[in-house]
């Protein structure tokens, strides 16, 4: 493993505790909670950003199915079957909600099972080579792809769910 696929890693892994830590101990109640100054719910961030890296670790990166897909998620929580939310409306982005949120959990964590377990085993070579399509962006590196869009884009979800507990006096994560 080169010192990238390393740094990539580790830093996958503490952005997936900081989504596990804001979401700890939330109800469905307060997953599907929408502030009225606007925005989404933390849900709809949660969901958008597990779905974006399932589909460029799997998808786009593997060419294999998602977890989504195989575990008939999208059957199980009635939602899109491949969108992950870019580019809905206010109207549908307010219709994806979780009502099972332990079973919401164990999507989430095969997700990062997955990337963990690719990134382990992937060739260090495919950083400095591989050149992927991720849409609506379009082709990129490897390393862009995943860094910048999965790891960079991750944090942001992150703050966006921690603002939404704290509009719902459940606190931060740092205090």
């Amino acid at each position: 493993m080169n010192i990238e696929q390393e740094l990539l890693r580790k830093s996958l892994r503490s952005m997936h505790a900081l989504l596990d830590k804001a979401v700890e101990g939330m109800t469905a109640e307060q997953f599907n909670f929408r502030p009225q100054e606007g925005g989404v719910s933390g849900f709809f961030s949660l969901w958008h950003y597990v779905r974006t890296e399932d589909n460029i670790v799997n998808w786009v990166v593997q060419r294999k199915p998602t977890v989504w897909l195989e575990g008939c998620y999208d059957e199980f929580f009635g939602l899109p079957r491949n969108s992950q939310g870019t580019g809905m409306t206010t109207g549908e982005a307010n219709a994806v909600q979780v009502h099972d949120v332990p079973r919401w959990l164990e999507y989430q964590a095969k997700v990062w099972a997955a990337t963990d377990a690719y990134l382990a085993g992937m060739s260090p070579e495919e950083f400095a080579s591989r050149r992927v399509t991720i849409k609506p962006l379009g082709e990129m590196s490897l390393w862009d792809g995943l860094y910048g869009i999965c790891l960079s884009h991750g944090y942001r979800h992150v703050g966006e769910i921690e603002y939404v507990r704290g509009v719902q006096g459940l606190g931060g994560l740092t205090i």
